[in-house]
């Protein structure tokens, strides 16, 4: 019998961290004899390996209840509403010890697991069935005291508190207590911490939560027989955006996602604009990703929406003329690496 391992995602369809997920599953079972399978809060695509724990109607209420009691307890909290997203407290989560492919697998192996899905507790659960762990980092979230992306704060090198996120900080605040609910059941567990960057093992191995634990580092998979070189005019005329101009890519699961620092890309294109009037004819923007509307922009822009189907985003890659990522903060996206193969510098 094969070893088995089942991974954890909230969803496998929802950003990087969830195709990642989905993507480390195909590869495990293309190239490896593990037999795998993910087990999720919310399902969207139509993997046979990937299965909702309850995907009834009872469940996916109970989910959006889960997810909504997080964000409304958050409120009382959260500095600001840009900061919305960017703390999670894991206060609710599902019991998933039940599901088969817990009981049958041989190692257990997390991914994003936050809004609902997972909570502290749900961990504690799953490592008193004593089964190997690993958990895959794809931000800072696992070993912060809420934090996905902590700045310039290195408190979590110690114990959480004092949060520049939170409305009120103090050294006992909610960072502080979640980070202390993450010791008391992550000490004990037997956990292998995996990192898709160097940047990110290394302030994992720093921080008070992980620094005792095993943490490697493993790139994300990307499918080089999807992404790889595409003829500029094909990609243009299949996405029915413009031959003869200079097309600017900018790229995220949210646009508007502060992290990923839009507003910078906006003030550098109105600038670009204001010094070279010319390029007002030569230059065009490409966007893609979920967003609630695109502010006023001195270029036209043509946006694709998010974009889920892993042959379209490879087309955008080899249509643009230029790539633009001023994220203030990332893990190794998968949109600098699909880049590189897709439209690699020439």
């Amino acid at each position: 019998m094969p070893t088995s391992v089942t991974l954890f995602s909230t969803s496998d369809n929802m950003g990087g961290a969830s195709m990642g997920a989905l993507r480390l599953q195909q590869a495990l079972s293309r190239y490896t004899p593990l037999f795998s399978q993910i087990l999720v809060q919310q399902k969207q695509t139509s993997s046979e390996a990937v299965v909702a724990y309850d995907d009834s109607w009872w469940g996916k209420k109970k989910a959006l209840t889960r997810f909504a009691g997080e964000r409304l307890y958050l409120k009382a909290y959260e500095k600001s509403k840009e900061q919305h997203w960017a703390f999670d407290p894991a206060l609710f989560g599902e019991d998933v010890t039940d599901h088969p492919f817990v009981q049958k697998a041989h190692i257990l192996h997390l991914h994003w697991i936050n809004h609902g899905f997972l909570s502290t507790k749900s961990f504690q659960k799953l490592a008193d069935l004593k089964k190997p762990i690993v958990w895959t980092m794809h931000d800072m979230w696992p070993f912060t005291g809420g934090c996905h992306h902590s700045g310039d704060c290195n408190h979590y090198q110690v114990a959480c508190g004092n949060c520049k996120f939170l409305r009120y900080p103090s050294e006992i605040d909610l960072s502080h207590e979640i980070w202390e609910r993450k010791k008391k059941v992550m000490d004990p567990a037997a956990l292998t911490m995996v990192a898709c960057s160097d940047w990110l093992a290394d302030r994992a191995r720093q921080s008070s939560l992980l620094k005792d634990h095993t943490v490697v580092s493993i790139p994300n998979p990307i499918d080089t027989d999807v992404f790889k070189p595409i003829d500029k005019k094909e990609a243009r005329w299949k996405l029915n955006v413009p031959q003869h101009k200079h097309l600017i890519l900018f790229a995220a699961m949210r646009v508007d996602a502060p992290m990923k620092g839009f507003s910078y890309f906006k003030e550098a294109l109105e600038k670009m604009a204001a010094l070279y009037p010319e390029t007002k004819d030569q230059v065009e923007l490409l966007i893609f990703g979920q967003t609630q509307g695109l502010p006023a922009l001195p270029y036209r822009s043509h946006h694709l929406g998010r974009l889920s189907d892993p042959e379209r985003i490879a087309r955008a890659y080899s249509a643009a003329s230029v790539f633009v990522i001023p994220s203030l903060e990332e893990n190794l996206p998968y949109t600098i690496m699909e880049l590189c193969l897709a439209a690699p510098l020439r």
